[in-house]
């Protein structure tokens, strides 16, 4: 019962961290679906200086673990002369890391819209950009939404490696509760179920959207 009472206590404090952990993933997200979505289109161009750094960076950012790359954005930048904050630090490095994962995403999308409709909108006089804007990109979107759903879901979970930086996320007020107090089990518990809980939210959304999108 004490334990308990712990996880109580202290659930307004953990609930303030869960709420940074939920902006610290949509800031992420919301870059890695900007860089996403130009690198997934450069990893289909057929020019190779759009084609090779996009690949590179795809093969680069999901080749390397996130914590290496968090540590290299916020310890290694400063000594060229680029210093950030923890948080915001952690939010580049995510968003950089999510938009290695939205390229392959996107090019998947992409390649999945026949190629007839490409060539109809150019039949039509539409430029390259303006298929893709009206035509494509659109589609590919709309089958790429539950894998979208998925990387969002991924992202909420690997924030937690932010803690390592000082951002006082979820994860790391957990680790001050558990100093303060060595519930060790009881608080850890008590995260994964705020964490569990906050997975589980975001998947029923995009659950929701996806059918709302769906066409018989």
């Amino acid at each position: 019962m004490e334990a308990i009472s712990v996880v109580f206590t202290n659930l307004p404090f953990l609930l303030l961290g869960a709420w940074d952990t939920l902006k610290l993933t949509f800031f992420a997200v919301l870059i890695g679906l900007v860089l996403g979505t130009f690198i997934g289109m450069g990893r289909l161009s057929k020019i190779k200086f759009i084609n090779i750094p996009s690949t590179v960076y795809v093969e680069f950012l999901r080749g390397t673990p996130l914590l290496v790359q968090i540590s290299i954005v916020y310890f290694g930048l400063p000594q060229l002369g680029i210093q950030l904050q923890a948080y915001p630090a952690a939010i580049v490095a995510l968003g950089l890391n999510s938009g290695a994962y939205i390229a392959e995403i996107v090019r998947a999308g992409i390649q999945s819209i026949p190629k007839g409709q490409y060539e109809a909108a150019r039949s039509l006089g539409l430029t390259h950009w303006q298929t893709m804007r009206y035509i494509i990109l659109p589609q590919a979107f709309k089958n790429i939404l539950p894998a979208l759903g998925n990387e969002f879901i991924t992202l909420t979970k690997d924030s937690s490696l932010a803690s390592v930086i000082g951002v006082t996320e979820l994860m790391r007020r957990g680790q001050f509760v558990i100093t303060r107090t060595f519930q060790t089990f009881s608080i850890y518990f008590g995260i994964a179920l705020i964490y569990f809980i906050m997975t589980f939210t975001i998947s029923r959304i995009v659950r929701y959207i996806e059918k709302r999108m769906a066409v018989a």
